[in-house]
Parts: C-alpha cells; sequence; structure tokens
C-alpha cells in the first residue's frame, strides 16, 4: 500500500512540475505588458522569448495568431493594421495583458531638458497640474539609467506603463505631460509615451556601432571601455580619490569641529565677514576660485502668527552642492548644480523672533555662486504669495566664513555618456516595438562641439530610422533654448551655432522637423520651466503630420 502511494505522490509531482514548466515557457519583455500602447495604422509587432519549439498563440481583438519559437526560443508576431481604441485584453498562451490601447506611440529622448519631471515645473503650472492631470488614456514609460559596451540589449528590467492621472503625473517627462495631453485633447487617440533620455548625454551616446563608423574618433573611444576590467579598475580608482578629498574636506572644515559647530542656533557668528550672496569676492581669493566648503549664516524674525506653522525654503539655485539648516536642524541637501532648492521647514521648526539659516556650500572645481534673479525666500501656507500668502525674503546681507580651501575635486568618468553605451541599453531594446516618431531634445552637452553636431545628429536619425526599419520615421528636434548672460558674447554665440547645426539638419533631412525654442530660454538656468508652451509647438507639429497623412 505504502508503495502505490509513494507511486502516485510521485505521478502527482512530476505532473505538476510540467505545469509549472509550462506556464513559465513565454516571457515578454517589459514593453509588452499591461497598460501598453500600440501604435495604431501600421502593423504591429508582438514579441518575446520560449522554449525552443514553443508554440505561441496570440488571441488579440477577436483574431488569432500562432508562431512557434525558434531555435534560440525567440519569437515574434507582427499584427496587422489597427484603428485606434481601447482598452482590450490580449492573450498570449497563458499569459493575459490588461488595458491594452491602441493609438499613438513617442519615443522622447535626449538629456536633461527631456528627462525634466513634471513636479520640476509645478512653480508655474501648480492650478493646470493640480486640477488637469487625469487622461488615464495617455500612457507613460521611463526607461532606467542603463549602459552597454558590447552589445544591443534585448530588454530593459523594471519598468511598466503608468497611466496619466494625478496620483502618478509628478515623474512624468514635463515636456512629454504637455504635448501627449495636448495631442490627446485634440484627437481623442491614445497616446504612448516611451521617455529614454538622460541628463548630460552626449548624442555619440545614443549611437549604435554602426552610426558611429564614420566618425572614427568615437569608435576608438567606444573600443576602450569594452573592457569590464578597466572600467571597474577606474571606478575603483576615481571611487577612493573622490572618498579622500571628501574626508579631507571634512577633516579640514572648522565649522564641523569647532565645540559649537557653526549650524548651531546659538553659534556666535558676532566676528564673521559679511557679504551679499550675489557678490563674487568670497569665491575668490582675488586670482583663483577657492574650493572646498564656505558657510553662510542669516537671522531673520518670525510673527507670532508664522510661528510653528509648516513652511517652504527656496535658496535658488546653488553651484555646486549645499546642506541646509535652520535653527540647527538639518533640512534638506543637494549634491550637483541644477535643481533648484526647495526644502520644507517642519512646523515646530520656526519660532517668534529670532531664527537662523545656515548654509553649507561646496564647490567642487567651479565658480562657487549664488544663481542670480531666482527666488531666495521662505514661503507660507502653499507658497503663493500672490494671493496673498506670507513670506520672508531672504536676499540681502549673509555673514560669511571660509570653512575648508580645498583644491578642486578629483574628475569622475561619466562611463554612461560614452559611445554607443546608452544606445544599446536604451534605444536596443525599444526597436521591435512599433512607434510613431521620436522627439528628440538633445544638444547642450555637445555645443563645445557644435562643428561636428550636423553630421552625428544626421547619422542618428538615419541610424535609427534603419534600426526601426522605418525610413521615413519623423524626429521632432527641439532648438536649444536661450541661455547665459547677454554679457557672455562667446557662450552665446557658440549656442547660436549649435542652434544653426539643428536647423541645417532639419533642413536637409526629409520628414525632420524643428521645433523653435530660442524664444522660451532663461539666461541663468539651463533647465527652462515653460515646457507647456514648447509642448503644445511639438504638439501642433504632429497634428499638421497627421492632418497630413489623412489626406493623402
Amino acid at each position: 500500500m505504502n508503495k502505490y502511494w509513494f507511486y502516485k505522490v510521485g505521478l502527482v509531482v512530476v505532473f505538476l512540475c510540467f505545469a509549472l514548466l509550462g506556464g513559465a515557457k513565454v516571457k515578454l519583455p517589459t514593453l509588452v505588458s499591461d497598460g501598453m500602447v500600440l501604435q495604431r495604422g501600421e502593423p504591429v509587432n508582438i514579441w518575446g522569448t520560449a522554449d525552443p519549439d514553443e508554440t505561441v498563440d496570440i488571441t488579440f481583438l477577436k483574431k488569432k495568431y500562432k508562431t512557434v519559437a525558434d531555435a534560440h526560443g525567440n519569437w515574434k508576431v507582427t499584427l496587422p493594421v489597427l484603428k485606434a481604441g481601447g482598452p482590450y485584453t490580449m492573450t498570449i498562451n497563458d499569459i493575459e495583458l490588461k488595458d491594452v490601447l491602441i493609438g499613438d506611440v513617442w519615443v522622447c529622448s535626449g538629456q536633461s531638458n527631456m528627462e525634466l519631471p513634471v513636479s520640476r515645473v509645478t512653480d508655474r503650472f501648480r492650478d493646470e497640474i493640480s486640477t488637469d492631470s487625469n487622461y488615464p488614456m495617455v500612457r507613460y514609460i521611463k526607461t532606467p539609467l542603463l549602459y552597454n559596451f558590447h552589445a544591443p540589449q534585448a530588454d530593459i528590467p523594471g519598468i511598466s506603463w503608468q497611466a496619466m492621472t494625478p496620483e502618478n503625473v509628478m515623474p512624468f517627462s514635463a515636456l512629454a505631460y504637455f504635448f501627449a495631453k495636448d495631442v490627446y485633447q485634440k484627437t481623442k487617440v491614445p497616446v504612448g509615451i516611451i521617455n529614454s533620455s538622460v541628463g548630460g548625454s552626449p548624442i555619440e551616446a545614443w549611437i549604435s556601432e554602426e552610426g558611429l563608423k564614420p566618425f572614427p574618433f568615437y569608435l576608438n573611444e567606444k573600443r576602450i571601455y569594452e573592457s569590464d576590467d578597466l572600467v571597474e579598475s577606474m571606478k575603483k580608482e576615481e571611487r577612493k580619490k573622490s572618498r579622500a578629498w571628501n574626508v579631507a574636506l571634512y577633516q579640514g572644515d572648522k565649522g564641523m569641529h569647532e565645540a559649537t559647530p557653526w549650524y548651531a542656533a546659538d553659534y556666535d557668528d558676532s566676528n564673521w565677514k559679511e557679504t551679499d550672496l550675489f557678490a563674487s569676492g568670497w569665491a575668490t581669493n582675488g586670482l583663483n576660485t577657492i574650493n572646498g566648503s564656505h558657510w553662510f549664516r542669516k537671522d531673520f524674525q518670525v510673527s507670532a502668527q508664522q510661528a510653528g506653522e509648516k513652511a517652504t525654503l527656496r535658496l535658488g539655485c546653488i553651484v555646486d552642492a549645499d546642506s541646509v539648516y535652520v535653527n540647527g536642524t538639518f533640512v534638506g541637501s543637494v549634491s550637483y548644480q541644477y535643481p533648484p532648492r526647495i526644502y520644507t521647514i517642519p512646523a515646530g521648526l520656526l519660532k517668534a523672533g529670532k531664527n537662523t539659516i545656515t548654509i553649507r556650500l561646496f564647490s567642487y572645481g567651479g565658480r562657487p555662486q549664488f544663481v542670480k534673479e531666482k527666488p531666495y525666500k521662505i514661503l507660507f501656507g502653499k507658497g503663493q504669495p500672490e494671493k496673498g500668502e506670507s513670506e520672508i525674503n531672504l536676499e540681502g546681507s549673509w555673514k560669511y566664513r571660509l570653512g575648508a580651501p580645498m583644491p578642486a575635486a578629483p574628475g569622475q568618468t561619466a562611463f554612461h555618456y560614452k559611445p554607443t553605451g546608452l544606445y544599446n541599453a536604451m534605444i536596443a531594446p525599444l526597436l521591435n516595438y512599433t512607434v510613431s516618431g521620436v522627439i528628440w531634445y538633445q544638444g547642450e552637452s555637445n555645443v563645445s562641439r557644435r562643428n561636428e553636431y550636423k553630421d552625428l545628429l544626421t547619422a542618428m536619425i538615419s541610424d535609427w530610422r534603419q534600426r526601426w526599419n522605418k525610413s521615413d520615421m519623423p524626429f521632432y528636434i527641439i532648438e536649444l533654448a536661450d541661455f547665459l548672460s547677454p554679457t557672455d558674447k562667446g557662450g552665446r554665440t557658440a549656442w547660436a551655432e549649435f542652434r544653426k547645426a539643428q536647423a541645417e539638419v532639419a533642413d536637409t533631412n526629409k520628414n525632420v522637423t524643428l521645433i523653435k525654442n530660442s524664444d522660451l530660454g532663461e539666461w541663468n538656468d539651463i533647465h527652462p520651466l515653460d515646457k507647456k508652451t514648447l509642448g503644445q509647438r511639438v504638439a501642433a507639429a504632429i497634428l499638421i503630420e497627421m492632418n497630413t497623412k489623412n489626406r493623402k
């Protein structure tokens, strides 16, 4: 009896194993998932992996499709032209994909001005973002920062489609948010956004090895970083030098080691110098920039009504980094120069009468500064002084003392900026996914090499069109916004020459449109906030293209 019982149990275990294996045979790339938007009006690829010779059955819109995985386990089915609509359900063997839409899919790529999230433009568009962000037929997916110098990759891990709703809109690309919403409002056609962008990235990182063949300098540079051992060795050495610099900075900073630290509320700063935040004298010794740490303190008065309230501290933009204290309590820090400094002062920290802000500013190599014509203030309520809410101005005189002078910080290699790295990991996995076109906002990192940009951008457009097997794929090139002080003649000339190169690419390549943006810039911010007007211009250009297609 026991013999037969064990035999039966064994059979059950075997059958369960087969069942589990069977359920796990088909695997889909992360793009092919719940909530995806499929491109209308064109044949659409659905692909994945399975066991070799595994049969793959797809059911979608009451039609069935069948294929068999090849010897390597790869399979692909091309669906016929689809009409806009949804949501629908798709089954692939025993996998059920829900909430599938059919509409227009756009790849948004480039550097930080494409990446810039909705959360960064809430100051300017607060009311619209809070009241007009419920567009569930607009879907968004953001690729993480990945790079690879060996080969094009097949998939991007850890991503999923998100609907545009008030709950999850803040991480969306601000530019994509505005143009996608505008296009949807005017067409009622679902919109899919694939945001594959990386702040600071140069164009050569986004071009395939094949596409870079006319540029041997970049191909040779790429070959260097194919060595994983070399890259790891460089990272290790750079981390070691960076740690040593930061340890020396900390150990040498008097403000961190005196009996009463300089950020303490009861610290006596009566013997400190006074300076205006925007003065240049504190940042140099008369000849050279002073890197290291710089300390600033300011007393300010708080009314009885303001005391105890939660508040928002705005400290403009600071070059390079900072740590900030209010009444001796740490309230926040930013580790690099570009983001606006917006810190929350928790309820109960401010008191009636005198209060103190302390800024510990870090300079790594350039000229340290507080950027002019940015907000330096404390805001109460919802931070809307234009609606009568109170504020405290923090401009003017501050106390100043040098913490620790240092040599420039050791350089760090941005490996992900090297040629082909981003293409292999962040574009190649998208190539099977049928898309309508590309919106490209990039160039700030190539201004210094503007003479070659026309050729590089032309090569990238051709490269991506070939890889997507879509020779006329639309490209919308965002013109670089105006930037730099009117007194910086050389810098402004360089940016103007770069914009000319962008225009020449649009003029000499079919189905490439330049979107005007120079008039939307801010002289003191490389990340201008008016992504709404820019988004509307992108939407208008897309709608013109749609109307042209419809008339044919």
